[in-house]
């Protein structure tokens, strides 16, 4: 089967597609807030097209076409901003997007397809979306904002200098670990950001969907709180902490899948039959009164803060250590109980030690890991449990049903 060829005919399409797109943009939102434009749909077109020709031009070997030709409009954009600050207006979006069209425009010639298709759209987006994300810096709460910065600037340190090779006879990588940190910590910060951002404007039972993804050990005992509080509430609280545990097998098979593929195609199935049955379990669970929309679990913590990356490192390296001591002196016995103890607590730090090594992982090993999140589930229904009273024998039926059925994957599977 013969590949598809992006020709100059259709690269000349993108490039066309592309100014027109940014163009209709700004003369869209020029016409909304009645400025005068610095160019429309047709100066972008053209610029774009402008672009295509440089880049053709420079692809025949007349080189000096793409510079004379992007600081032909470097000098254009420059007129139209100094023409801007006499009248008294200021922002330099629109030059600069000329800028970034004639580049595109010159990417579509040059370049794979997907970097100038990529950038149009992508810019296309920003401009589109300057209120939204406007809006959106104003409610961004600083001292998390500064947290995520010292998170990421100590990483771009940090993961550089260490050394990546194995220390001691528990083969310890430091670049690993802090390779591991970073993984689990970036998926549970996209759960912590979907959260904060929709969770309290539907109800519970989406801020347990989300709130899975950053810690359903969280979670539960957050809304148990809520419940708590509330007591006509504690159906919709329940449903939170069942949804929340759904999402932890998913958020752990995607770990997995990062870390040791081989072993995707032994587990998926079983972790989604038990996400399938936590969900199914999260159904018929009412409350004496309607669910506010205002309800969400404001207690999880940032997933890109210093101290919880740190301590989940420390946590990796000890359990590290235990699991192999467990294996060599104690067998598959200890190794189950130790999975089984293990569960109270965060269960990534043990599974992450367990799923180390490109090869697929052993009976005994996808047994531990069922293990741990069964001892795990079981805690979440006591930690919701004891705060909920008014839904405890519920929480602890659902949750025993759940629990002792992780029992045929541990034995039989």
């Amino acid at each position: 089967m013969n590949s598809f060829e992006w020709t100059f005919q259709l690269r000349f399409i993108v490039a066309l597609a592309l100014g027109f797109l940014i163009g209709l943009e700004r003369e869209r939102s020029g016409s909304e807030r009645k400025n005068i434009l610095f160019a429309g749909v047709r100066t972008y077109t053209l610029i774009s097209l402008f672009g295509f020709a440089c880049g053709w031009l420079f692809h025949i070997n007349v080189t000096f076409a793409l510079p004379a030709g992007m600081l032909s409009i470097a000098a254009l954009a420059l007129m139209g901003y100094i023409s801007k600050l006499k009248e008294g207006r200021t922002g330099t979006t629109s030059e600069v997007a000329a800028l970034l069209t004639f580049t595109i425009g010159a990417l579509s010639m040059l370049a794979d397809i997907w970097l100038p298709m990529a950038l149009g759209i992508i810019a296309t987006f920003l401009l589109s979306e300057k209120a939204e994300l406007e809006s959106w810096v104003e409610r961004l709460d600083q001292t998390e904002f500064l947290a995520v910065i010292k998170f990421l600037l100590i990483t771009i340190i940090i993961l550089p200098a260490l050394p990546d090779q194995n220390f001691t006879q528990f083969n310890l990588n430091p670049k690993n670990i802090w390779e591991y940190v970073i993984m689990v910590s970036t998926i549970g910060f996209v759960g912590y950001f979907l959260m904060k951002k929709f969770g309290g404007k539907v109800g519970l039972w989406l801020s347990g969907l989300l709130g899975g993804i950053v810690s359903s050990t969280a979670v539960s005992i957050a809304v148990g709180r809520i419940a708590k509080n509330n007591p006509e509430q504690s159906g919709n609280a329940l449903q939170a902490s069942l949804l929340a545990s759904s999402v932890m097998y998913i958020r752990i098979l995607i770990i997995i899948g990062i870390i040791n593929p081989a072993s995707i195609f032994l587990l998926w199935w079983k972790f989604a039959i038990l996400t399938i049955i936590g969900i199914a379990l999260s159904f018929g669970l009412k409350s004496k009164e309607p669910q506010p929309r205002d309800h969400s679990v404001s207690t999880l913590q940032n997933p890109f803060e210093i101290k919880p990356a740190i301590f989940f490192a420390a946590l990796f390296v000890i359990l590290s250590v235990v699991t192999i001591l467990v294996k060599n002196y104690f067998g598959s016995g200890g190794l189950l109980t130790l999975s089984a103890v293990v569960g109270v607590t965060d269960i990534d730090p043990f599974i992450l030690s367990l799923i180390q090594g490109a090869k697929p992982l052993e009976p005994i090993i996808i047994s531990a890991i069922i293990m741990a999140m069964m001892s795990n589930t079981i805690i979440k229904a006591i930690y919701f449990a004891v705060q909920a009273r008014d839904i405890r024998k519920e929480t602890y039926i659902r949750y025993g049903i759940w629990a002792v059925l992780h029992l045929p994957f541990i034995i039989f599977l």
